[in-house]
């Protein structure tokens, strides 16, 4: 095997020929290459630091293994050091912007660099910088480092915000294509930090908290990456109870839905879906639910109806069930109109997009469920529903079987006759057969299907179907159920099958 010595200096030509080696990558490794390069970094000769991250960075571009092998050798703190060093050398600061920025790809690398101070010296660096491409290197580095939460606290509190608003506000009226790149990165990366749950927290204070001004003042902006920016950070900040309660009572809902008012012509698709988020989990809190309905958002929103995109049909419907849970009177009046159910009956088979397939019934469900009326069931039966509720009720998530099962067991008890002609040509009695068989079902599940299989029994196809398949057999078994809800309500479903009989 071929030995490479080093002097503590090795001649600049021998290091300057590693720089340019990427063509040689594997007999580097194979001899051994990269521990000596990395013991050079710790020399005080910038010229052979810079020729020695240049040659490791030829050496391992490209190959994750290489890099994940430099991370395990303790590369990523020496190379925050030398930057805090040499940030007045230009040449040796881009080469560990470089060596960061691929990196910073792998997740190993994250807890390395959260236990340096790389957030400091990048805000530090960053300060300094007055041209674009330098602040653009910064960036690169910043946007994958910025995915781990505890990098992102670092960043919020090394002053990186403020750093980022300064460049919004000395951007936001430029036309250079260059002010439009940095406007949309710093605005970004700002609703990427957001997403931690302390460094969202600490830059909310209260509602109170200077950033958090700032990014509202964004909303009403003309500029639509700034809308954008402003309605997703408010999404983001809507994460929990009581941030959600104070940007209510703060009349934050006004400013989204003016900023919705005026992309039902213009169509901005992404601030469409940015703000709908920001509603949907701004409606999440109980208390919220009232005072947005009176704002009008459900009026709003509907507006939306027509939309041919998916990722505004989802959020849209998510922010109708969200208003609309525990309040009869909102969902009486929306399940009562023929538009809404007509065009969720057409997403409810939209088997392309699964989410918006799955947030149609779930709302359709919830209209029925929310409203225990007799007028929602008879619209959603005159449109055609009851069909996808059956279906949903085979769903292989718990949660929506439940939905289906309780809203179907509410169409049985309100207007069996109407839905007797759609439950028999959904094969209701069957689908509820196989439910009551399967012993995955959950005990949720088997109760209200047994509470749905009484409520049909009404219905003479339907009996004569529950009598066909031998529903009693099943039934008997659940007596024995370890759930003691599942075996009482056994008892009470053989009673009424075998007086039935």
């Amino acid at each position: 095997m071929v030995r490479f010595g080093f002097q503590a200096h090795p001649p600049r030509n021998i290091l300057t020929f590693c720089s340019s080696i990427q063509f040689m990558r594997s007999p580097c490794v194979e001899a051994g290459l990269i521990p000596p390069l990395i013991q050079l970094l710790n020399s005080t000769d910038q010229e052979v630091l810079l020729q020695t991250g240049r040659a490791l960075g030829n050496i391992c571009y490209d190959s994750h293994s290489l890099q994940a092998q430099l991370i395990n050798m303790g590369v990523i703190p020496t190379l925050v050091k030398l930057l805090g060093i040499h940030s007045h050398n230009t040449a040796l600061t881009e080469m560990c912007l470089i060596a960061f920025g691929n990196l910073a790809e792998l997740e190993s690398s994250k807890e390395q660099f959260a236990s340096t101070n790389i957030a400091e010296e990048l805000v530090r660096l960053f300060q300094k910088q007055t041209e674009h491409e330098k602040k653009e290197m910064i960036f690169e580095v910043l946007a994958p480092l910025a995915e781990n939460d505890v990098i992102k606290l670092q960043l919020v509190e090394a002053g990186l915000v403020e750093c980022l608003l300064d460049v919004v506000a000395q951007t936001v009226d430029g036309e250079r294509e260059e002010d439009i790149a940095q406007l949309k990165t710093a605005s970004d990366l700002m609703v990427l930090l957001l997403l931690g749950d302390e460094s969202m927290q600490k830059l909310f204070e209260g509602g109170k908290g200077s950033v958090f001004q700032r990014v509202l003042s964004w909303i009403p902006s003309h500029n639509h990456q700034l809308q954008l920016a402003g309605a997703l950070a408010i999404a983001n900040f809507a994460r929990n109870d009581g941030n959600c309660i104070h940007m209510v009572d703060t009349g934050i809902v006004q400013k989204l839905l003016e900023l919705l008012d005026r992309h039902v012509e213009e169509g901005n698709v992404t601030v469409q879906h940015a703000a709908l988020s920001a509603l949907r989990n701004l409606a999440i809190p109980v208390v919220n639910k009232s005072k947005m309905l009176s704002a009008g958002v459900a009026d709003v929103v509907l507006k939306f109806l027509q939309s041919e995109m998916p990722p505004v049909q989802f959020k849209l419907l998510g922010t109708l069930r969200m208003l609309i849970d525990t309040q009869a009177e909102a969902a009486d009046q929306l399940g009562t109109n023929g538009k809404l159910v007509e065009r969720l009956v057409e997403w409810c088979e939209a088997k392309d997009h699964a989410g918006v397939m799955g947030e149609s019934n779930r709302l359709l469900s919830a209209l029925i469920r929310h409203s225990k009326s007799k007028e929602v069931v008879r619209t959603v039966i005159q449109g055609g529903g009851v069909k996808h509720l059956v279906t949903m009720a085979t769903s292989e998530h718990m949660i929506m079987q439940n939905e289906a099962l309780v809203a179907l067991g509410l169409i049985a008890g309100l207007d069996l006759v109407a839905a007797e002609k759609d439950f028999v040509g959904a094969s209701l009695v069957s689908v509820l057969h196989k439910l009551l068989s399967d012993e995955r079902s959950a005990p949720e599940i088997k109760y209200n299907s047994m509470i749905l299989i009484c409520a049909v029994m009404g219905s003479e196809p339907l009996h004569k179907e529950v009598q066909s398949l031998a529903f009693i057999d099943v039934v008997s078994k659940l007596r024995a159920h370890e759930n003691k809800t599942v075996s009482h309500q056994a008892s009470l479903t053989e009673q009424r099958l075998t007086a039935q009989s």
